[in-house]
């Protein structure tokens, strides 16, 4: 019989979770509290992650872990199913979730890259403040309601005020001027994609909007492009809507994708600037397909 085990810090244990129609127990995790777990779905921070994985995988579990703790290890597979599901198949007990954005964006450029072959991409992310965490949207809520009131606004989340503004800055910067979340976004794609010579370089910005990131992408490709096929390959790749009508100004946007399982791209044009290139837009609810919903679709994998 299948059952969940909800596993938490002391400060929940005891608390009760509903799930499908049962009131199901928060307990403490520890070392040993993997026992009869088949996959362990760990959320809860790199260090969390680094501490517990290893007990559950000794304990027979196969973990599914969202952090960043593990995705650039030459063992741990890093997977998108609709994109690279074979990859499960070389795990070793851990399978890492992989960056949000990085996510979203490949859902609209890995089926381009099956029909055109990337070879270079520029893009600039417009990343919702949901992804930083409950505090992130309380912020932007109260700032908001200081900005009309003219109450005075306090910055504790952010480095800066981010409601009727932009930051662009994501995580913490590098010693190369990029920061942590481009890096990921240029290793990952190249982890997942099998492509790495893939030539990516990515802005990564932190805007007032509470759930969905947004991405702008420009791929160069070595095969001739055209903006009727593309159209047609992200029409039928599997997880991804194609929204895209600018006569009638339908085009993909935070507030339609949030809440939404599915991808959505739009502004499919030739890129002015780049050979053989395409331009084009993609929005995704970073909480479910960049998160949530990619870990159990990973799930559902290790299951069938």
């Amino acid at each position: 019989m299948r059952s969940l085990k909800l596993l938490a810090s002391p400060k929940s244990a005891g608390k009760a979770i509903k799930f499908k129609g049962e009131e199901i127990p928060v307990e403490t995790l520890g070392e040993d509290s993997f026992r009869g777990v088949d996959t362990a779905l760990f959320s809860a921070g790199g260090n969390t992650s680094k501490a517990y994985a290893k007990h559950a995988v000794r304990a027979g579990a196969v973990v599914i872990d969202n952090s960043s703790a593990f995705r650039m290890e030459a063992d741990v597979p890093l997977v998108v199913p609709e994109i690279n599901p074979a990859d499960i198949q070389t795990h070793r007990g851990i399978i890492a979730n992989p960056n949000c954005t990085t996510i979203v964006a490949l859902m609209a450029l890995y089926p381009l890259h099956q029909t055109f072959w990337v070879k270079r991409v520029i893009a600039s992310s417009y990343q919702a403040v949901s992804g930083a965490g409950a505090k992130a949207i309380r912020e932007l809520s109260l700032q908001s309601e200081s900005f009309f009131s003219g109450a005075p606004s306090s910055v504790e989340v952010f480095p800066h005020p981010i409601a009727f503004n932009v930051l662009p800055q994501v995580d913490v910067f590098l010693e190369s001027g990029y920061t942590k979340e481009e890096v990921k976004f240029v290793n990952e794609s190249r982890k997942i994609m099998h492509h790495p010579r893939l030539r990516a370089s990515i802005t990564c910005v932190r805007v007032p909007v509470f759930r969905a990131h947004s991405v702008a992408i420009h791929a160069e490709f070595q095969q001739p492009v055209s903006v009727d096929r593309a159209r047609d390959v992200l029409a039928k790749f599997p997880g991804l809507e194609l929204v895209d009508d600018p006569s009638s100004m339908t085009y993909p946007m935070p507030i339609l994708a949030s809440g939404k399982n599915n991808c959505q791209v739009g502004r499919v044009r030739v890129d002015s600037a780049l050979d053989n290139g395409l331009a084009f837009w993609v929005c995704g609810d970073q909480l479910l397909k960049g998160a949530a919903l990619n870990a159990v679709q990973i799930a559902e994998l290790l299951a069938r």
